[in-house]
Parts: C-alpha cells; sequence; structure tokens
C-alpha cells in the first residue's frame, strides 16, 4: 500500500516518544506469546496496548504489521517451502536475542525490494542472515509474521481497541480514521503521536476499506426491508472489486486498488486509460472490473480472474463499471447520502456507471434483477438512497441478492484425488467462519462439507502446487492446510447432518472458483448456512 508522509507531529507526543530509539523484537516476541494465551479480549487489549506504549514513534507502524501479520511492505514472496529450507539448513537460533524492531523491519524492506533475476538467492540470503540472528522463539514469530498466518487472537479489531487505550483517544475516532487512511498501522501512529484524527480524511492515492453488502433472499424482499423510501437497485457484477484514485483533471496519475488494497495498477492499463479520461479533477471511484465475450456477455469470473491478475500482454479486455464515487473535485462525498453520491458519479464516469433502477416497487426490483440474470449477470444489489459511505463494515443499508446460493469458504483440507486426478489434491474440505472465535484460534472455521466438482483440470494443479505450501500436517489421504485460501461454492441448500461439526452439510456443492482477492476473514459465518435451515 502506499505510505503518505503523516500531519506533522506535535512537540509533545505522547507514550511512544519516551520509548527507546529502538525496541527489542523480544518485546513483540513476548507479547504476541502473552495475546496468545489469554482467552479475554480485555486482557488482550491491555497487553497490546501496553506493547504499543514500548516501542519507539517510527517502529508503531512497523509493530502492528508484526502483530497482525499483515507487514507495511505487502507481499513478500517468502512461502512454506523457503522457510522450510531454512529450518532444514544451517539457520541455528541464536542463544540471546538482540534483534530489533527497526532491524527486523529493514530486512523486510528489503526482502520486497527483491524480483527478476537472481532474486531467488538473494531472497535466501537475506532470510539466512535474519533468521541466524533469531532466537528459536523469534524464528517462530517471524514464520508467522512472513507467511501472514500468525495466531495469537490480535485482529485488527482488537488492536484498534489497543490502539485507542495506548493513545486515550475514543474508540470510534481511532476507528474511523483507520477506516479513511486504510491503514491500521498508520492510524496508530497518528493517533501515539498526538495528531488530530478528527483531521483525518480521504487521501487520493491512499485507498479505504470499501463497504460491504448484507444478504437478501429476493429483490423484494430487500426493497421491503429498506423502504418505503425508493431504493437503488444496481446490477451485480461477477467481476472484480476495484477503487481507482485520479490525481488530477484529465491525463493525471491513476491508481488502481484490488478489494484488499493491493496497488494493482500496472496490471489494468486499459483501466487507467477509461479513468484518465473523464471529466472533471480529482476522483476516488468504487466499482468492479471484468471480461466480455465476443457478445457484449460477462464471462465467468474465474476468466476476470486470471487477467486480473496477469502481468504481461493478454488478449482479454478488462472493463470498468463504477457504482459509488467517495471523492471528487477536492470534496470527500462518504458522508453525503447515495442519492447524492449517484448524481456525481453519473456526472464523472458516464456510460462506465452501472446500471441501475431508483424504485420502491418490489415487482419493479424483481423484474430488474430477472433481466440482470438473463443478461448473464449475479444478481442486484439494493441500496438505500439516504446511506452513507459506511467504510469496511458491512451493514444492512446494502443488500446483496443471489438467486444462486453462492458461499465464501475456506479451505481446511483436501484429499488425494484418484484415477484420472491421480497426484493431484482434489476433494476439498470446506469450512465456514465461526463468528464467535476470532480468525486466528483453532476452531475458526467449522468444516460443513467436501467437494471434487467444477475443478478443472488448470485449476487442480494450481490448487495442488498452493495447498501444499500451506500444509500443516498429512494423513494417509489428505493434506491439511491452514486456513488460508477462500473459494466460492455454489450450492443447492444445506441439510442438517452430524456428520460435520457444525450440525449441518451442503447440497451439491461445487467449485465456482478461488477468490484470492479476499481474506479468510471475509469467509461466509456458519450462521448463514444455518440460515438456510428455517
Amino acid at each position: 500500500m502506499p505510505r503518505t508522509s503523516p500531519p506533522s507531529v506535535p512537540a509533545s507526543p505522547t507514550a511512544s516518544a519516551s520509548s527507546p530509539r529502538e525496541a527489542p523484537f523480544a518485546v513483540i516476541v513476548q507479547a504476541a506469546d502473552a495475546v496468545a494465551a489469554t482467552t479475554s479480549r480485555t486482557a488482550k487489549i491491555g497487553l497490546l496496548a501496553d506493547v504499543l506504549g514500548r516501542v519507539g514513534v517510527a517502529e508503531i507502524e512497523p509493530a502492528i504489521g508484526f502483530l497482525t501479520a499483515s507487514v507495511r511492505q505487502g507481499r513478500l514472496g517468502v512461502g512454506w517451502r523457503t522457510i522450510a529450507d531454512l529450518a532444514e539448513g544451517a539457520a541455528v537460533p541464536a542463544d540471546q536475542a538482540s534483534l530489533t524492531v527497526t532491524e527486523v523491519d529493514a530486512a523486510i524492506e528489503r526482502l520486497a525490494a527483491l524480483g527478476g533475476t537472481g532474486s531467488a538467492a538473494a531472497r535466501t540470503e537475506e532470510l539466512t542472515r535474519l533468521w541466524g540472528r533469531a532466537t528459536a522463539d523469534e524464528q517462530r514469530l517471524l514464520t508467522g509474521i512472513l507467511l501472514g498466518e500468525l495466531r495469537i487472537g490480535a485482529l485488527e479489531g482488537v488492536l484498534t481497541d489497543a490502539v485507542a487505550k495506548a493513545a486515550g483517544r475514543p474508540l470510534e475516532e481511532v476507528r474511523r480514521a483507520a477506516m479513511l487512511t486504510g491503514s491500521l498501522g498508520r492510524t496508530a501512529y497518528l493517533a501515539l503521536t498526538g495528531a488530530d484524527l478528527a483531521r483525518v480524511g480521504l487521501t487520493v492515492g491512499v485507498p479505504l476499506l470499501p463497504m460491504l453488502a448484507a444478504t437478501a433472499s429476493s429483490p423484494g424482499e430487500a426493497v421491503t426491508a429498506l423502504g418505503p423510501a425508493p431504493v437503488s437497485v444496481e446490477v451485480k457484477l461477477d467481476g472484480a472489486r476495484i477503487q481507482v484514485h485520479r490525481h488530477g483533471g484529465p491525463g493525471s496519475r491513476v491508481e488502481v486498488f484490488s478489494r484488499t488494497l493491493a496497488d494493482i495498477t500496472a496490471r489494468v492499463p486499459e483501466l487507467v486509460e477509461v479513468v484518465s479520461g473523464f471529466p472533471g479533477g480529482s476522483l476516488i471511484l468504487d466499482g468492479e472490473t471484468l471480461t466480455l465475450d465476443e457478445d457484449g456477455a460477462p464471462r465467468p469470473f474465474q476468466e476476470t480472474m486470471s487477467r486480473f491478475g496477469s502481468t504481461g500482454a493478454r488478449a482479454e479486455i478488462l472493463r470498468p463499471w463504477f457504482f459509488d464515487i467517495l471523492h471528487a473535485d477536492g470534496v470527500d462525498l462518504i458522508d453525503q447520502p447515495l442519492s447524492v453520491r449517484r448524481k456525481r458519479l453519473r456526472e464523472a464516469v458516464g456510460e462506465h456507471g452501472i446500471l441501475a433502477l431508483e424504485t420502491a416497487d418490489p415487482i419493479a426490483a424483481e423484474t430488474f434483477s430477472q433481466e440482470a440474470l438473463a443478461a448473464g449477470h449475479e444478481g442486484v444489489l439494493v441500496k438505500a438512497l439516504d446511506s452513507p459511505y459506511a467504510a469496511g463494515r458491512r451493514g444492512r443499508q446494502w443488500l446483496k441478492v443471489k438467486p444462486v446460493h453462492t458461499y465464501d469458504l475456506v479451505v481446511l483440507a483436501a484429499e488425494w484425488g484418484s484415477g484420472r486426478r491421480t497426484g493431484w489434491l482434489s476433494n476439498l474440505h470446506l469450512g465456514a467462519r465461526d463468528p464467535v472465535v476470532p480468525v486466528g484460534e483453532p476452531g475458526a472455521f467449522v468444516m460443513v462439507g467436501k467437494t471434487f466438482k467444477g475443478l478443472t483440470d488448470e485449476v487442480l494443479r494450481w490448487q495442488t502446487t498452493r495447498l501444499l505450501e500451506v500444509e500443516t500436517k498429512r494423513t494417509r489421504y489428505a493434506v491439511h492446510v491452514t486456513p488460508a485460501l477462500v473459494v466460492e461454492i455454489a450450492i443447492d441448500g444445506v441439510q442438517r447432518s452430524s456428520r460435520y461439526p457444525g450440525g449441518l452439510a451442503l447440497r451439491f456443492a461445487r467449485v465456482k472458483g478461488y477468490r484470492e482477492d479476499k481474506a479468510v476473514a471475509d469467509a461466509d459465518t456458519i450462521e448463514a448456512l444455518r440460515a438456510l435451515l428455517r
């Protein structure tokens, strides 16, 4: 994620200014162990607030990244195999802790900068140096940090509370700032150095967390739930979420970010070209992109994601459709009602706006939904016209309606295939998220079924390689994995079953595609599946 210069630090900053210039990395290790050892949210908040008060000003952002296993440098190209090779090699743990938070952050910075010919050897060399200076406990924590799989229950929600506590700031003020900056680390820096969080607004070039939708069983139900006032009924594309920032008028620099706030500008030159030509000044737009076939119909999601993730020349062209505008011409719009934002959106993007109907009639909404489905789209989104843009939240003012039951589940294990699929991991063990258990802790995902349907040879090859990278243990028939991959599953429904811990089983489950744009924390809950039993 791009980093911007923070507001000026006051002359008398709070807690962190009196901390050591460079805090020992062991401080983070000790805090992580203590947080993992307690199930009390209050205790976790207190422990995390304490460690935030012990690191230096320049170490606040790295410390937040370490504690969430989401380093500020982004993806590092380090997988399980690389870590396993270190464990099997000559990287003997150090007897005494000597690493500092700053030194670990600098090593990760160097890893992130590696690329091109010879980068694999350079990466191994850098990691070997780091591992050689780390104690056994530090090596263990570094493994979780680098693989993005730290299991201590320090979710961003808990850390947000800890930041507020450490800084002595109102929690809602910290939450809003985190949403607007798209970075809890940046927000923690601002809060702990005494910056005025009320002045934090949108910054073009700094992505913010997207607003999310709840679900409804039908368009008519959604209209009734949000009525009696008219609502916006919008086509729901089966594409990839994008957030696009333009730094000025036509021809100005354009940046494109994914749902997870990764910078994908270099991969989508056609989207950059479209937005570069829009009238007006600076822009922040929320939308979707997908590829179309020769007749103008949407291609399957997997094909869009394949093109979406490619950096090479491809024949498929991505097309953007925008459904919201968050900033225009120097003015933030997220607190304005959707009705106002839609008017500004039409002025900004013209024909690239999403097809929508404003109505209070449930029957009209049903008809619009059927037309969207007939055109090959996924369904509709029904939105309250008086709703602000609640960045990073899933509220009841946006309701998505899909006629086919599709759920985002997490792969827990996979069985080796037989016959034509021999040598490939095939039958997937699927889990739904337990909303009561923090992601990263045991029991966070509840197994609800298996499927091998819908997997092409290409996907089988890919998933075999990817699942082996996150393997945790192996039995005679299956490879168990860290919950790291989200897969979209279509089902005809669920049925009660004592076979799986969740008390239900999926009916006629088939794979629609992997959702690499989603984190496991975004997976659907077991309660969402249980609702189908009612």
